[in-house]
């Protein structure tokens, strides 16, 4: 996933920016200098920038003294900002990826900064959440490094996103009820009869795809969605999220591992997507690296 920079790489003349919902992994960021712009976390009153001065470990914390959490997009101040600093970076384009806008107004921040950028920025609206925004920001940087136009850039970014699926269970629909994220009939529908519900991304939107009934079953059912997205082609990636204790979420992925012979990215969700879901989060997120042979133009 890292392969030695060239300098073409260093100095690529599209820039990628995002936010930090993406959950990427920080050395993967810097290597392919990404930048991410930062939405915020208000724990009782008081606004944290996540990933800047607010952990997941923090967040975690937070929701263990069952402070009161509400979140918020970043500004398109903030977002002029990092659209500034890409181009006195060397930034001729700017490809801007982000969650999707069926779940945030973030996409829709990027999109007004960018039209007081001092170069010409695309936002792309992934419609996902997640490493399934990040795996398509670093095909995006990939092709960027490659040389590849701003069309190209989102292009892969795009496509990326598009081949991705998020799959997430959760102890309780609570989180997402409340913060809005999902229906108060699609959260009574998930919690029927004692059954547990499996999450996924559709459509943009947060959804119940499938109910079963006990935390043994939740990660047989990810390890088995694993299976089922690896056996479509060696291009296909995968990633688990966790938030607090990790130890459910790397032993899913050993197991998943053993089942499809391929490393699994582990990283904790972002503060924003952890005060959204709650405890208890096990997610697995599949999407496909598409190859891309970028244009000169």
């Amino acid at each position: 996933m890292s392969p030695a920079p060239n300098r073409r790489a260093l100095t690529p003349d599209v820039h990628v920016v995002t936010d930090s919902t993406a959950s990427l992994p920080a050395d993967l960021a810097e290597h392919w200098g990404i930048r991410s712009v930062a939405l915020q976390v208000v724990v009782d009153g008081v606004p944290f920038q996540e990933g800047v001065d607010l952990t997941t470990e923090d967040l975690t914390a937070a929701l263990d003294r069952r402070a009161v959490l509400t979140t918020s997009q970043p500004s398109a101040h903030a977002f002029a900002e990092a659209y500034r600093q890409a181009a006195a970076a060397g930034a001729r384009h700017i490809v801007s990826v982000h969650l999707s806008g069926e779940l945030s107004g973030t996409v829709h921040a990027a999109a007004l900064a960018a039209r007081t950028s001092p170069v010409p920025v695309e936002v792309v609206d992934s419609r996902t959440v997640a490493m399934g925004l990040g795996f398509a920001v670093l095909a995006a940087a990939r092709t960027a490094a490659q040389g590849g136009s701003s069309a190209a850039v989102a292009r892969a970014a795009m496509t990326t996103a598009t081949s991705s699926e998020a799959m997430f269970v959760v102890d309780s629909l609570d989180h997402l009820r409340r913060g809005g994220r999902l229906s108060a009939a699609a959260a009574a529908v998930g919690t029927a009869l004692g059954l547990r519900p499996v999450l996924g991304v559709r459509g943009g939107r947060v959804e119940v795809v499938h109910k079963i009934r006990t935390r043994a079953a939740m990660s047989a059912r990810l390890v088995e969605a694993a299976a089922a997205a690896a056996g479509r082609g060696d291009d296909v990636r995968l990633a688990m999220h966790y938030l607090g204790d990790d130890a459910a979420v790397r032993a899913c992925a050993a197991q998943i591992s053993e089942a499809t012979g391929r490393e699994v990215l582990i990283t904790p969700v972002s503060a924003v997507l952890g005060a959204h879901v709650g405890p208890g989060l096990l997610a697995l997120i599949t999407s496909e690296d598409v190859a891309h042979s970028p244009d000169a133009g």
